[in-house]
């Protein structure tokens, strides 16, 4: 039986990911439809730019709204929302005739992504167990990256079959898994901890038997506990959550400003610029995505087994030597291409198994069930608008000649990182109740 509890535990983390996989897969999946939409639309480099970007507004946007409607309606209908959302904008973005329809659709994909990068971990986290709920919640991290891997290989194998106006099949194809995830979210059961702050405690008690839980009794008195008798609407920014909001913005802040996803959007133009490679921009890519995924699957397999501290101390390191390379060969030229090139393979994998793989565990455990939801937000607001921003200026300054300088203040970034690490508490193996009386004291 035992066996039996934990596989369905498997599956329902499983399909909960999945959300994180059509994250992955919308994110870049423009990469490689840009030019054509460019040249079937006709537009300027302003509005092509303007094009690109509008997914990412919409992320911010997605983050900021989905806590209201998580906290009333469930993690679980909210993803069901989510699923259909992603549906939509596949299916107009391939089907639209004009260029305001298109905006509009990747407006409500970047809805999606950040409604995903919220009320993905959160639900994760809050039905998985105290020893799995790290591996399980950095599986959401895995499927981005998979996500992300998978646009490769769908833009490049699309690229080759010859057909007019490919783009619209490269953004089109995500409404197959969009279909998937939104069917196997009705085979699977709500979080228990907004059950039981709901007030549906029997069904609560039901939902920790069939995951596992080996003292459902326990596990809901110590869930209750937790809640105090706390109103759903108890603000977030109050000083007793002073700490977990710090975690929160820091992980989300060194995430983005160690330049993870300027180096995902742009790595052609990077490497173009070193003289790699110059005629393989979506083989490339698949290489890019292949090392992320690689140590994203090693980073999940270790969290929980050395803690998010350890994968921190050890990340900051290699990311900062291998940005500081990178710095170093635009600024004195001391390598060619295929060094330049190994030097981001180097950051891109000691990041996914470091920050890559904690932060969205970190930020869905450091906040009690009371404002899991508003932390949650805060935290993906954090992640996305330092992504928008970076995207949007990094062309620039490496167009105006400061890519030295870039790459050497993501390197600092990667090590501050380290000294935030330093301050972290130990979340290996505690309960998200226990976690929650050791940062809040309550």
């Amino acid at each position: 039986m035992k066996n039996q509890l934990k596989g369905f535990m498997f599956y329902v983390a499983f399909v909960s990911s999945l959300g994180g996989f059509l994250f992955g897969f919308d994110t870049v999946v423009v990469s490689g439809a840009e030019k054509g939409i460019q040249s079937y639309y006709g537009l300027s480099g302003w509005l092509h730019g303007f094009t690109m970007a509008v997914a990412l507004f919409g992320t911010i946007a997605g983050a900021l709204v989905c806590g209201k409607p998580a906290e009333k309606y469930g993690r679980l209908e909210s993803l069901k929302v989510i699923a259909y959302l992603y549906l939509l904008s596949a299916l107009g973005c391939a089907l639209i005739m004009n260029w305001w329809a298109l905006v509009l659709f990747r407006f409500m994909g970047g809805l999606a992504v950040g409604a995903s990068s919220v009320v993905g971990p959160m639900y994760i986290a809050e039905i998985a167990p105290a020893n799995w709920r790290g591996r399980f919640v950095a599986f959401f991290q895995f499927n981005i990256v998979l996500g992300l891997v998978a646009a490769y290989i769908s833009n490049w194998y699309i690229s080759t079959l010859g057909f007019d106006n490919d783009w619209r099949w490269m953004l089109g194809i995500l409404a197959l898994p969009s279909v998937l995830f939104a069917a196997l979210l009705f085979t699977i059961p709500e979080s228990p901890r907004w059950l039981v702050k709901a007030g549906n405690k029997e069904n609560a008690a039901l939902v920790l038997d069939k995951i596992g839980e080996c003292d459902v009794h326990k596990a809901l008195s110590e869930i209750e506990d937790s809640l105090g008798g706390v109103a759903a609407s108890e603000p977030l920014f109050q000083r007793k959550y002073f700490k977990p909001i710090l975690i929160a913005f820091f992980i989300a802040t060194f995430n983005q400003l160690s330049g993870i996803n300027a180096i995902n959007y742009y790595a052609p133009r990077i490497l173009e610029s070193a003289g790699v490679f110059r005629e393989s921009a979506l083989l490339q890519s698949i290489l890019i995505g292949m090392t992320n995924l690689v140590f994203t699957m090693l980073g999940m397999v270790l969290i929980d087994r050395f803690g998010r501290k350890n994968l921190l101390y050890v990340g900051s390191v290699f990311m900062t030597l291998a940005l500081l390379s990178v710095a170093a060969g635009f600024q004195y030229k001391v390598f060619g291409g295929y060094l330049m090139l190994a030097s981001l393979m180097t950051f891109i994998g000691a990041f996914a198994l470091s920050l890559g793989a904690v932060i969205w565990v970190l930020i869905s455990e450091v906040f009690p069930t009371s404002v899991r939801a508003k932390g949650q937000v805060l935290g993906s607001m954090t992640h996305w608008f330092w992504c928008a921003l970076l995207t949007w200026v990094f062309p620039m300054l490496v167009e105006s000649g400061l890519a030295s300088y870039t790459f050497g203040f993501f390197a600092l970034m990667a090590a501050l990182t380290f000294v935030f690490a330093l301050k972290l508490p130990v979340t290996k193996d505690k309960s998200l109740e226990e976690i929650q009386r050791e940062l809040t004291g309550s």
